[in-house]
């Protein structure tokens, strides 16, 4: 299915998607969304392991309005130098992040071009399916040597994510919708 921000990069060399059911409307989940990077609220995964790298990520268990992401152009840190920019957003529907990202961390040289879409898709039931979707385009003849094993530790990471994302929308204080009538 397209997603939004697929059109960024039309004819990329990887792509990877993947997803989520998760017992919560869009507007309960979406303000985890909203929050994600290095940054902001960090990813849902195992801080641990990217800190294992150097990247100073915390994950929050809480909502912060002042870590939300406001508007097309927003920074999103992947780690302390490497930074994707907003380019689509639409509140509780979706989030797409763009970066080229150099090994530098800047953008000058990258061996790629990159796309982060997190799309919230209502259910008739009041649930929502989060999918996130990767897509690579190579700028160089090597870039796949080194995005290809990203991949094999995104798949990992992304899966820790959207059960972290899941686990936080679903049993926020917040919470009213698609609990059992005895819920207390």
């Amino acid at each position: 299915m397209t997603l939004a921000g697929d059109d960024l990069l039309p004819n990329p060399d990887l792509t990877a998607t993947r997803g989520i059911s998760i017992a919560a409307t869009p507007s309960e989940v979406w303000p985890w969304l909203a929050q994600l990077g290095q940054n902001r609220g960090g990813f849902y995964t195992y801080d641990w392991v990217e800190n294992l790298a150097g990247v100073e990520i915390h994950s929050v268990d809480t909502v912060e309005p002042e870590l939300q992401i406001r508007s097309v152009g927003d920074d999103v840190n992947l780690a302390p130098e490497v930074v994707l920019s907003v380019v689509h957003l639409e509140d509780e529907r979706h989030l797409v992040l763009r970066g080229a990202v150099a090994l530098d961390g800047t953008g000058a040289g990258a061996p790629y071009d990159f796309t982060w879409a997190f799309v919230l898709q209502p259910r008739t039931d009041g649930s929502t399916r989060l999918v996130v979707r990767e897509r690579y385009a190579y700028l160089t003849d090597w870039a796949k040597v080194l995005v290809e094993p990203i991949e094999m530790v995104s798949f990992l990471m992304t899966e820790r994510m959207l059960r972290g994302i899941r686990d936080r929308a679903e049993h926020s204080p917040s919470r009213t919708s698609l609990r059992s009538p005895n819920h207390r």
